[in-house]
């Protein structure tokens, strides 16, 4: 029974590794259908991602059935109720590569980012797949301490956040309301999309140390 508990656990894990890597080409093909205002590929990631909330319905189900069918306490329950919660955060930040697409789609033929910001947001979707890229190490291999090194990059994705609203409240802002308000969206979508890895990194910390960490997102 034991070793039949531990490989569901095992397959638990492996869905949720697959369902961060359907996130992280998400995420890339969402950048990079706004900033070169690729319909096709939009539409691609607005498509697919009913995958990823199928994933998240077929593991809640199952994680709950484990629940139900054995009973586990202390680090088992613990993990299996993580999994509730790193699976709905990643359902999130998949919303957010499907969020972004749908502004590419919007504005398509002509580009959502005007010259100015392509910097700031091609700067914000690098620094968010290297969030993703070092959640993935942090979730595979349980690794506590590359799960603190995610808060810190989360500064930088930060950091180009407040960077890019300098640039939209700034006097030499010429776009008008409207691209403000996209660029606004988008900015937001991206900051929320580091906020979930943290989150996750977060949770996986608690798992192995039994500690919540301390440190400031």
């Amino acid at each position: 029974m034991r070793v039949a508990f531990q490989d569901e656990l095992d397959s638990i894990s492996q869905s949720l590794l697959t369902m961060l890597g359907l996130v992280r080409q998400a995420m890339n093909d969402a950048t990079k259908s706004l900033l070169e205002a690729d319909l096709a590929l939009a539409e691609k990631v607005i498509k697919d991602d009913v995958n990823i909330d199928a994933i998240q319905h077929d593991l809640d189900a199952r994680t709950i059935n484990l629940i139900a069918r054995q009973q586990p306490v202390a680090a088992d329950l613990r993990s299996l109720v993580s999994t509730l919660r790193i699976a709905a955060d990643l359902e999130r930040m998949g919303d957010l590569a499907h969020h972004i697409a749908k502004q590419a789609r919007m504005r398509y033929p002509n580009k959502t980012v005007p010259v100015e910001l392509v910097e700031i947001i091609s700067d914000m979707g690098k620094t968010s797949d290297r969030l993703i890229d070092k959640l993935s190490s942090v979730m595979e291999h349980r690794d506590a301490q590359r799960a603190l090194e995610l808060e810190k990059d989360d500064d930088e994705l930060d950091i180009l956040h407040r960077k890019l609203i300098g640039a939209l409240l700034a006097d030499s802002w010429n776009y008008g309301v409207e691209p403000a308000i996209d660029m606004t969206l988008l900015g937001r979508y991206y900051e929320r999309c580091g906020d979930h890895a943290v989150s996750i990194a977060r949770r996986i910390y608690f798992l192995v140390t039994g500690e919540f960490s301390n440190h400031n997102a």
